[in-house]
C-alpha cells in the first residue's frame, strides 16, 4: 500500500493530495464492474480520497462508491457535490440527504458547490453550516469558482472556512496559476485539480513525452507529478482501467527536476494575462 501525501486543512484536519475521480461513472451499465472494481483496487492500493457528485451518472456514480467502499468508509475521505439548482438552503440539505443515502454513509468529508448557480450564497452557506452541524458533512467547498467568486463567498456568512476549490487545472489549463492559485493558496483553500491529464487529451504531446523520456517515466506520471510538486494541491484522476490506476499511482515517485519543469514551461506556458476560468 502506497503512503498518500497529505494537506492539512484550516481546522488541523488531513486531507490526501491524491484521489479518484469518478466523473463519467455511471452512464454505462455495463460498466459497472469494472468501475467497482477500480476503485476497490484504488483503496487497496492506498488511495483513500473519492471524489464524486450527485449529477455524475445521475447519482448513479455516488451507488458505485457505495458498493465499492462497503466495510471501509472509516479509511475514507468522500467529496460530494451539490448542483447549483439545488443550492437554496432546503435544497441543499435534501441533496445531501439524498447522496448520503446512495452513498450509504453518514457523513461525507467535503461537500462542495458544483459551480455558482442562481441561489444567493447566503443560503447555500445556511445550508452547509446546518449540515455540519448536524455531523452530515465535515467540510464544505467550492467547484468552478474564480477569483471574483471566492472573494464574494469568503465573505458571505460561513464562507471563509471554505477548505477547497476544485477547478479544471492541468498542464494545458494554466490559467488558474495568474491570481486563483496565488489567492487560495494565500488562504489555506486547497486547489483540487479535476482532468489532470486533460482526459488523456494531452498525452501524445512532444514536449510531455520528451521529458517522460528523459525520466525512465509515462507522459501521464510527469502531468500527475508536476501537479503534485505544487503546495496545497490535489488532484483527482479517473482510472477504470487498472492498469492506468497502477500506472498514474507512480507519479507518487517521480521527483521532477528543474531542467524538467523549464522544458514543460516552454512546451506549456504559464498564463500572461487573467483568462477566463476553464470548465468541462
Amino acid at each position: 500500500m502506497t503512503e498518500m501525501p497529505q494537506i492539512t486543512l484550516s481546522d488541523g484536519s488531513k486531507m490526501p493530495t491524491y484521489g479518484q475521480g469518478t466523473w463519467h461513472m455511471g452512464e454505462s451499465r455495463g460498466s459497472r464492474a469494472d468501475e467497482v472494481a477500480s476503485l476497490r483496487l484504488g483503496i487497496d492500493l492506498g488511495i483513500t480520497l473519492i471524489d464524486t457528485a450527485e449529477m455524475y451518472g445521475s447519482g448513479v456514480a455516488e451507488e458505485i462508491c457505495a458498493e465499492a467502499t462497503q466495510g471501509r468508509r472509516d479509511e475514507l475521505f468522500i467529496v460530494s457535490k451539490v448542483l447549483p439548482y439545488n443550492g437554496s438552503q432546503r435544497g441543499a440539505i435534501d441533496a445531501c440527504e439524498k447522496s448520503l443515502k446512495r452513498l450509504k454513509t453518514d457523513r461525507i468529508d467535503l461537500y462542495l458547490l458544483h459551480w455558482r448557480g442562481s441561489h444567493p450564497f447566503e443560503e447555500t452557506l445556511a445550508a452547509f453550516e446546518r449540515l455540519q452541524r448536524d455531523g452530515k458533512i465535515r467540510h464544505h467547498g467550492v467547484s468552478n469558482f474564480d477569483r471574483a467568486d471566492m472573494e464574494e463567498w469568503v465573505k458571505t456568512a460561513g464562507g471563509a472556512s471554505v477548505a477547497s476549490n476544485q477547478v479544471l487545472y492541468n498542464l494545458a489549463r494554466r490559467g488558474p496559476e495568474w491570481e486563483l492559485i496565488p489567492w487560495c493558496r494565500e488562504r489555506n483553500v486547497s486547489i483540487m485539480a479535476y482532468s489532470p491529464i486533460e482526459q488523456g487529451r494531452m498525452l501524445g504531446h512532444a514536449g510531455l513525452a520528451e521529458v517522460a523520456k528523459r525520466r525512465g517515466a509515462t507522459p501521464a506520471q510527469v502531468a500527475l507529478a508536476w501537479l503534485l510538486r505544487q503546495p496545497g494541491m490535489v488532484v483527482i484522476p479517473k482510472a477504470t482501467d487498472q492498469n492506468h490506476l497502477r500506472e498514474n499511482l507512480g507519479a507518487l515517485d517521480l521527483k521532477l527536476g528543474d531542467d524538467d519543469l523549464a522544458d514543460l514551461d516552454r512546451a506549456f506556458p504559464p498564463p500572461k494575462h487573467r483568462t477566463r476560468l476553464g470548465m468541462l
